[in-house]
């Protein structure tokens, strides 16, 4: 009996009683393209499972970038901020032995920063302006012009 397949019968293969096959009237076995309509439509949602749960991993993988990223641009701008003093204090020794005088070292250094700091405000107010799309605008305001003499050349046409 423990060679008997799950429903007693010796022979899995064969149909079970009352199960019928073709000669019982049972309805006719479907097509073979709708199994296989059947078997890509699995393939699909296989294949569509597997890129989601990849999608998923990959957004995952990029939250954690975005915050490695914000955390070593923060140590950028500490560490050049830190080689930037150290630049500084190198430039105001060279000056200083170059000067002999302290004094004059660091006017001479604080000169050239005040120098450094003009230019810096001096394009940052010019990209400011850069920002206000002054091209644009004037373009703008000439097709606005344009339309409204010909909106008014053609009320004129109209009138007479």
């Amino acid at each position: 009996m423990l060679d008997d397949g799950p429903s007693g019968r010796q022979n899995v293969d064969d149909p079970m009683p009352g199960e019928g096959g073709a000669a019982d009237g049972a309805k006719p076995a479907a097509p073979s393209w709708l199994d296989d309509v059947r078997r890509l439509g699995a393939g699909l949602k296989d294949l569509f499972a597997a890129q989601l749960k990849l999608l998923s991993a990959e957004l995952g993988l990029a939250r954690s970038g975005i915050v490695l990223m914000l955390f070593m641009g923060l140590a950028a701008i500490v560490f050049a901020v830190a080689l930037g003093f150290t630049l500084l204090a190198l430039a105001g020794w060279g000056l200083a032995q170059w000067f002999g005088s302290w004094a004059w070292a660091l006017t001479v250094l604080a000169g050239l920063q005040l120098l450094l700091l003009v230019g810096a405000i001096l394009v940052f107010r010019r990209a400011m302006h850069w920002l206000t799309l002054p091209a644009t605008r004037a373009e703008v305001a000439a097709l606005a012009r344009e339309a409204g003499q010909r909106g008014k050349a053609e009320g004129e046409q109209a009138g007479e």
